[in-house]
């Protein structure tokens, strides 16, 4: 019986000081049949070159090492169509996969067929700090299946993915089904294709670390709230652009981009919250851009939003931080 095989995409662009990391990772895992494509866009760096040492010392590594710079979308669609494989991953290359990540992936959708996806948990990494080691997390770990529906259904009702795109395997049917990333969604074409999976199957979330995801100095703190607003309103480029081609044939597709929109705007109104608790004036921006997706967060905050999302205790407790820490507490005269 031959066994089920995984092609892993690795897309570069200057990334070298992480690639070897990232491909290690891969070529770790625990499963035949594996393939890697080194996709890198005229990187300045010493990528090719480290690229070229890889593929040289193993031959499961594949290169696609381009002379000039065609942008992201190109390498993950010629990914894409390089892929033969049953399964596919695009992995980012400063991320990586955590050991054993493939083979739990396989085991739950070779035993479950309807499964087009399945994802995990993040390890976190600070900056250009060393792959973590990851504690043995086994084979069979617990998992949730739902259904493609219920998946876009739970964006539309949060207007944001919760989960780490690295962590994801996908049945190579589904993604070749599913299509190219979009050159007109440049900030959200992974959102996009996501809620296209949704449509090939169903989705399975496994309960464990699957990779690891590093966080750059570039994306931190402030820079990170300068830039919320635009994540949010690319978050909504992508819905509508769903919701007005592929999402089409879906029964209550209307009432599907009605509720992404309502998302998304009530996502807006927390995080202009948080922006102001932490005295960051560009809250009102997002207040505004609320209040054009969801009128009713002008006059009545939107509380069972808060509800729905699973990390709002976490975020209740940092906005509380923000508050203390903006209007300190100071003792009272003797």
């Amino acid at each position: 019986m031959t066994r089920p095989g995984v092609d892993v995409v690795i897309p570069n662009y200057n990334y070298g000081r992480y690639l070897r990391a990232c491909v290690e990772s891969v070529l770790g895992q625990d499963v035949e049949n594996l393939r890697v494509l080194i996709v890198d866009n005229a990187s300045t760096d010493d990528s090719a070159a480290i690229a070229r040492e890889l593929a040289a010392a193993d031959p499961r590594v594949e290169l696609l090492l381009r002379p000039v710079n065609r942008g992201p979308h190109a390498s993950f669609n010629d990914g894409i169509d390089w892929a033969q494989a049953d399964y596919f991953v695009l992995l980012c290359a400063d991320d990586f996969l955590v050991p054993g990540a493939l083979r739990r992936a396989l085991t739950v959708m070779e035993r479950d067929r309807t499964i087009a996806v399945t994802y995990g948990r993040d390890v976190a990494v600070d900056g250009d700090g060393p792959v973590p080691p990851v504690p043995e997390q086994g084979v069979d770990v617990p998992y949730r299946v739902e259904t493609g529906m219920a998946f876009i259904e739970r964006f539309c009702r949060l207007g944001v993915f919760q989960l780490p795109g690295s962590s994801m395997v996908v049945r190579t049917s589904a993604q070749k089904a599913a299509g190219h990333y979009l050159e007109a969604l440049p900030h959200s074409d992974d959102y996009h294709i996501w809620l296209c999976l949704a449509l090939q199957g169903r989705m399975a979330e496994l309960d464990c670390v699957q990779c690891g995801m590093r966080s750059h100095g570039q994306n931190r703190s402030q820079d990170l709230r300068d830039t919320h607003l635009l994540h949010i309103m690319h978050t909504a480029d992508a819905a509508e652009y769903f919701f007005t081609h592929e999402g089409r044939v879906l029964p209550q597709c209307d009432a599907l981009w009605r509720l992404a929109q309502r998302g998304i705007g009530e996502r807006a109104y927390w995080s202009a919250v948080s922006h102001l608790l932490r005295g960051d004036r560009k809250g009102w921006r997002l207040f505004k851009f609320a209040f054009s997706r969801r009128l009713q967060t002008a006059f009545l905050p939107p509380v069972p939003y808060l509800l729905h999302r699973p990390d709002t205790r976490r975020r209740l407790s940092a906005m509380a931080s923000s508050l203390t820490g903006n209007f300190p507490v100071t003792q009272g005269r003797r």
